[in-house]
């Protein structure tokens, strides 16, 4: 028999570093989730996941208090900006260009991004990101 789920929180964390305050005190606190125990299964997931990756989670929490949680592939536009080596994107990104990224690289980000993209075609996932890409400011180059 299905525990009733009471809610599902999607939160944005950096891997190994989730604390009990914001985002995750907030947003979790409310439902009556033991904050301590959700951090201390989120870091123990993330610790070998490179320093300063977001991690994208969706926590459902149900009646009984208890909690699943599932971890996410990190946002296309983090893995294009670390690719690219930028901080942030444009702000006018069809009149403002801030870097530039390779096909290769956008191959290898839609192949990490695959199990979260609606496609299961490698190719329409490289539109995908290479959509995010332009959107961001980035030029896409050849090799």
């Amino acid at each position: 028999m299905s525990k009733e789920v009471v809610a599902k929180v999607k939160l944005e964390i950096v891997a190994g570093q989730a604390s009990p305050a914001p985002p995750v005190g907030p947003s979790l606190a409310p439902h009556g989730v033991n904050l301590m125990d959700f951090v201390r299964q989120f870091n123990d997931r993330t610790k070998g996941m490179e320093e300063g990756t977001i991690v994208p989670v969706l926590v459902t929490v149900y009646k009984d208090r208890s909690f699943t949680f599932v971890l996410k592939t990190p946002p296309a536009s983090f893995l294009l900006k670390k690719a690219a080596g930028i901080a942030k994107g444009s702000g006018a990104p069809n009149k403002e260009k801030v870097g530039q990224v390779t096909r290769k690289q956008i191959e290898d980000i839609a192949r990490i991004k695959m199990p979260d993209l609606n496609t299961d075609d490698l190719q329409s996932a490289i539109k995908t990101i290479e959509g995010t890409a332009k959107n961001m400011g980035l030029e896409i180059v050849s090799e």
